[in-house]
């Protein structure tokens, strides 16, 4: 069946590439969600096909995604394997946020680009801590660094660090003492001072090791500042569109629920009916309303992901959109998974079908930001303001 939200060859082209990869790691998913290990051989295959450098600029070697196209393949990814999608969108996203913003001095820019896409480097930032959670909420890092004259002394201890067992560099936010400043500080594997402690023990997304990241006198060079977090607007702020990375995973995982429970009501027939369950009115109107939880959340992904390419001027205006659009797509995602579960019953519950894997992995969902409570706080907000 033709997919409607592939425009044209180009969309293709990616998404069946993304396919692919989610075909191959399909299998090896549940190993690792069991075993909780982190799947160093999936990511290297997403070095080798080029997929970790799809949103570098192409002007810096790598594809130059479009944020519609960047949720399309993650919607794809995640329908094979959950953990991969949710742990390489946040380098996916990061790429395309540091190629919109510019921040960053152009060599050391020019510099994290190419160990992407020449040296397979997978990136992503250190910012939620045990005491403020996460960043969203506006709590300053208690994560620290000192100036010194020969440059920087972090000292911290960052939590839910996703990738924590590939990822290098690493982004780390700290607040610089003496200052309100928040900045980020970049950080290669193998620094004194720095470890990873595997404290990654979680009912979802066991295999994203977002393990303990922890600081202890860590002595960086002066240009390791590469951003300041908290810098004041000098005019409208953009959105940052780039998160949507995390719904269209959860929409993936719904998606793969629905494939699979469609296959499930095919082939069994309890004895108590002359044919498999698939025919059974009750389950086709499960069917249907899971069908129709996913439409609703593919409209608003793909539209919302549209307007933030096609109109970059807007962009500033669009967060409440954004923030509406991950809470409606990853709650109509956990409806459909839960709708599924309905429909396979006890077996559900087995761990040698995968629906309760969905059934974990699809609520990580609602504590990835933004939290419904900012949304609809957001949203309201917006609601008074324009009546």
């Amino acid at each position: 069946m033709t997919d409607l939200f592939v425009r044209d060859e180009q969309d293709q082209k990616w998404k069946h590439l993304a396919q692919g990869l989610a075909d191959e790691f399909k299998e090896k998913a549940k190993v690792y969600d069991e075993t909780r290990d982190f799947p160093f051989e999936h990511y290297e295959r997403l070095v080798e096909t080029g997929y970790t450098k799809l949103t570098v600029p192409k002007e810096f070697g790598g594809e130059g995604l479009s944020l519609y196209q960047m949720v399309m393949i993650q919607e794809t990814l995640a329908q094979g394997d959950q953990a991969v999608t949710l742990g390489i969108g946040w380098h996916l996203g990061l790429m395309m946020d540091l190629g919109i913003k510019r921040e960053w001095r152009d060599e050391t820019l020019r510099q994290l680009f190419k160990d992407v896409v020449e040296n397979g480097a997978i990136i992503n930032r250190a910012a939620t801590e045990p005491s403020t959670g996460s960043p969203s909420r506006g709590g300053k890092p208690q994560t620290t660094a000192k100036k010194t004259d020969s440059g920087w002394v972090l000292n911290g201890h960052k939590t839910f660090t996703t990738l924590a067992p590939l990822a290098n560099p690493l982004i780390v936010n700290a607040s610089i003492e003496g200052t309100d400043e928040v900045a980020g500080f970049l950080i290669y594997r193998g620094t004194e001072g720095v470890t990873i402690e595997p404290t990654w023990n979680t009912l979802s997304m066991r295999a994203t090791r977002s393990d303990d990241l922890f600081l202890k006198d860590v002595f960086l060079p002066l240009d390791a500042k590469v951003d300041t977090v908290n810098r004041p607007a000098s005019g409208p702020k953009p959105s940052p569109g780039w998160l949507l990375h995390i719904p269209a995973c959860y929409l993936g995982i719904a998606q793969a629920a629905k494939r699979d429970v469609i296959a499930f009501t095919r082939t069994y027939q309890p004895n108590t009916l002359p044919h498999p369950i698939s025919e059974v009115p009750q389950v086709r109107e499960k069917v249907a309303e899971i069908e129709l939880l996913i439409l609703q959340a593919r409209t608003m992904l793909y539209q919302t992901a549209e307007l933030w390419d096609r109109y970059p001027e807007k962009r500033p205006e669009l967060g409440p959109l954004l923030m509406a659009a991950k809470t409606t797509i990853t709650n109509n995602a956990v409806k459909a998974v839960d709708l599924v579960m309905r429909i396979v019953g006890g077996q559900s519950l087995y761990e040698s079908l995968p629906f309760e894997r969905y059934y974990r992995d699809v609520r990580a969902g609602l504590h990835n930001p933004p939290s419904d409570d900012a949304t609809m706080r957001v949203l309201a907000g917006q609601a008074y303001a324009s009546n």
